[in-house]
């Protein structure tokens, strides 16, 4: 290990998918060089210590900012490493080198006049008017470097969303695209090695999603499900994304997240980031609503890995998401023990991206 550039000790490690003691972090460049016992590494490069946790970069699966031009920069100092934009304008993987890396998925595709155009406008969208027009859309947001697709589900009017906050352009119910079209947008991703993610709130986007064979739901749906279709969603391995805390106003997203986890679906970590409700990096309210709804059935760090690990791996870029050798130097680091108080991932005292030390410790000390 003569080419580490430095070494990042701590009380804590966690990697993704379990927590360590007395752990370092060796890095070279711009990966993860070693993991293990201080005593191994705290001579091969220039240590960094640090009193608390260090963990990988968080990873957020959803949000908007390219569309809300949030600003990277906060982002990346407030522990989010890597973002996935699921609905704006289109633009080409970038970041990951010092820089936020952001991920995206281009317009969401949708029914002539369907969400998200009554809220947010045609920008953040792309109208299909048959399965013919979905294929090609999907065939250019691949070109154009989406690396997943999203479409929405969506006939609006459920109360306390953050979409029914805004005024809008038409009343809802909004049109929605026919399971033929939805299919279609499938086959045509799945073909190029892409996921489709739908934008739903309730039954009927759920039944579309499920009849078309769609892998994710970017969102705990808000309106009540019955347990038929969340035990369909289990059975077909569709993968769900929390947004518990943005939609913590509805009647409905807590008792579905309650049940999907009974019926063995464990959400993945992502915000809905750009609303104005969600912090500008970590939100530890999201992490803190994952694990009351698994209701004992998963531990901090379960509830931690599906923004690190799992998440890394939902994106199909695992090793992203871990303190493992060869993975994306991304990491952070807090004070005292995250695993204990999520509260702490919201202020990181070191942030790491690609290597390169973004937030660096000073006069640092605490358990």
């Amino acid at each position: 290990m003569n080419d580490v550039d430095y070494v990042v000790v701590a009380d804590r490690v966690f990697d993704g998918y379990l927590v360590h003691e007395r752990y370092a972090v060796a890095v070279a460049q711009d990966r993860i060089a070693a993991v293990g016992p201080v005593a191994d590494l705290r001579d091969h490069g220039r240590l960094v210590e640090l009193r608390g946790t260090v963990l990988p970069g968080f990873i957020d699966l959803h949000s908007h900012v390219h569309l809300d031009q949030t600003p990277r920069d906060v982002l990346l100092r407030h522990g989010l490493t890597t973002v996935r934009d699921t609905g704006g304008p289109l633009a080409a993987p970038e970041g990951g080198a010092g820089g936020l890396r952001v991920l995206g998925s281009g317009p969401i595709l949708t029914a002539p006049g369907g969400y998200p155009v009554p809220v947010f406008g045609s920008q953040a969208a792309w109208e299909l008017r048959d399965a013919d027009a979905a294929r090609e859309a999907v065939r250019h947001l691949a070109a154009g470097g989406a690396v997943v697709i999203k479409i929405a589900l969506e006939p609006g009017g459920s109360p306390g969303a953050p979409w029914s906050a805004h005024a809008t352009t038409s009343p809802p119910p909004w049109p929605l695209p026919s399971v033929e079209t939805v299919t279609a947008i499938v086959d045509e991703a799945h073909s190029l090695g892409l996921t489709v993610a739908a934008h739903l709130s309730g039954p009927t986007g759920v039944e579309i999603a499920l009849a078309a064979g769609v892998d994710e739901w970017a969102h705990v749906p808000c309106e009540p499900l019955t347990d038929g279709l969340i035990e369909k969603a289990a059975s077909a391995g569709v993968r769900v994304i929390g947004t518990l805390d943005t939609q913590s106003r509805t009647s409905g997203v807590f008792p579905n997240a309650v049940r999907m986890a009974e019926a063995g679906i464990r959400l993945l970590y992502g915000t809905d980031l750009a609303h104005p409700d969600v912090p500008w990096g970590i939100d530890a309210f999201e992490l803190q609503l994952m694990l009351h709804a698994a209701r004992g059935a998963l531990t901090p760090a379960d509830v931690l890995s599906a923004a690190t690990a799992r998440a890394g791996e939902h994106l199909g870029l695992a090793p992203l998401g871990r303190l493992a050798v060869g993975a994306p130097a991304d990491l952070i680091a807090v004070r005292g023990d995250a695993l204990t108080k999520f509260k702490l991932l919201e202020y990181p005292v070191l942030v790491v991206s690609g290597g390169v030390i973004v937030v660096e410790p000073r006069n640092y000390g605490g358990h």
